[in-house]
Formats: structure tokens, C-alpha cells, sequence
């Protein structure tokens, strides 16, 4: 990858969102990085694999899958580049990744160490503030969520389950169980539980079979929740 593309990539990220050329490459310049490509269908990630360093996307698309212990459930998403990778698991009690990631084409990858991306939000006041906005961001979402689960519609817990599991940039999202799974899960009939599903796919959100329901747009979807956006 050209240098000029990859700073491009860069400069795209959440990360470093209103820092200027010259910034990042002194940024670059003082920092330790470590680039990676994988061929399609190549794993890169596995779900519980340690998050000890930020992973970038900076050329490609990825494949991510979250599951439960028994394979039930799972929701899938698409990253393109350039974007991060569960950039919230660094730190806090949970430092394992939430996701399986798998090349969906060639994927290019940068890497930066903990100790490197400390040093980097310790040195800019806005990488520190694009990041605190970030991991804020999902922090407020949870609350939202938590919200629409106790006194929120059924469409209202449907939107949450599957914003939370999802990074705000993630397209073709998949959540795949077995409706009678789903609507046991959420406590309603299954006559209620269609209506929903019905409602949101006349109004564009989602389509559904027996199996899946897939996110036809995020960004409308994210709406449902309290009307709060991510």
C-alpha cells in the first residue's frame, strides 16, 4: 500500500479523526507499528484471543461473528476499511475479543501495542478525546439498551440486541436463531413477536426468515433505541 493511501486510511479512522497529515506522520514516525495481510478467508482473530494492541483495518474487509457458548445465537457483520476493531475491549475488566474475524478479500492490517497507543493518547489531546468520545459513546448506548429491555417495545429489545452487538460502522449484519429461540428469549408470544418483525420490515429496517433477521440499515435501526443515536 502506497504511503499517501495509507495515511488516507488512517486519517479515516475514528481514532485519528481531525488530526492533520503532518500530526500523523509524527505520530507514525515515533510510533512502533506492525502491518499484516491475510487472504480471504483466512481467520484472523478467534472470539477470547487476548486484546493486548489496537488492530486497524487499513485495506479490505472482514467478517466478524459473535456466538453464545452453545452456538444458538450469533450475530455477524462486515467491516470495511478503514476502521478498528472492538477498539473498547483495550482496557476495563474484559480485555478478550468479543469476535471471530475472518478476511472476507486481501485484508491489510496495522497493529499498535498498548504501551504505543497509550503513549499516543497521552501525547495528543485529540486522539485522547476521539477515543474517550468513542468508548463514552458505547458506554451511554448500554444505558439506552438497558432502558428499552425493562420498559421498552418488543421493537425497541430487538433494536438493542442487535446494536449492541455490533460495532456503528458494521454493514450486512446478520442475526441468526431460530424464531422460537428469539421469542422465548424476549418473553412474548410468537403471533407478537412476527407482528414486530413485520412492522420493521414494512418500514425498511430489517427482513427475517425462520432463522435470521438481517439489518437492512443500521443507522435506521439504531433509531428504534429510545431515539438515541450511537
Amino acid at each position: 500500500m502506497a504511503l499517501n493511501s495509507m495515511y488516507e486510511n488512517l486519517m479515516g479512522l475514528p481514532l485519528f479523526n481531525g488530526i492533520s497529515y503532518n500530526r500523523l506522520s509524527e505520530i507514525v514516525g515515533n510510533t512502533r507499528l506492525a502491518f499484516s495481510k491475510y487472504l480471504p478467508g483466512e481467520r484472523i482473530l478467534t472470539a477470547g484471543d487476548p486484546c493486548i494492541r489496537m488492530m486497524f483495518i487499513i485495506g479490505g474487509s472482514v467478517r466478524l461473528s459473535i456466538r453464545n457458548s452453545t452456538d444458538r445465537f450469533a450475530v455477524t457483520q462486515t467491516l470495511e476499511a478503514p476502521t478498528v476493531v472492538s477498539p473498547d475491549f483495550l482496557f476495563g475488566r474484559n480485555t478478550l475479543y468479543p469476535a471471530t474475524v475472518t478476511a472476507i478479500d486481501t485484508v491489510s492490517i496495522m497493529q499498535i501495542e498498548k504501551n504505543d497507543f497509550i503513549n499516543i493518547i497521552r501525547s495528543d489531546e485529540v486522539c485522547l478525546f476521539n477515543y474517550l468520545n468513542y468508548i463514552s459513546t458505547n458506554a451511554q448506548k448500554a444505558i439506552d439498551g438497558v432502558l428499552a429491555l425493562t420498559s421498552g417495545s418488543l421493537e425497541e429489545r430487538i433494536a438493542f440486541w442487535i446494536i449492541a452487538l455490533t460495532q456503528r460502522d458494521g454493514k450486512d449484519i446478520t442475526f441468526s436463531c431460530r424464531q422460537r429461540d428469539l421469542y422465548t428469549l424476549f418473553g412474548v408470544q410468537r403471533s407478537s413477536f412476527i407482528s414486530t418483525l413485520e412492522g420493521m420490515k414494512a418500514r425498511g429496517l430489517i427482513d427475517y426468515s425462520t432463522t435470521e433477521i438481517r439489518v437492512l440499515s443500521r443507522n435506521d435501526l439504531r433509531s428504534v433505541l429510545l431515539k438515541t443515536p450511537d
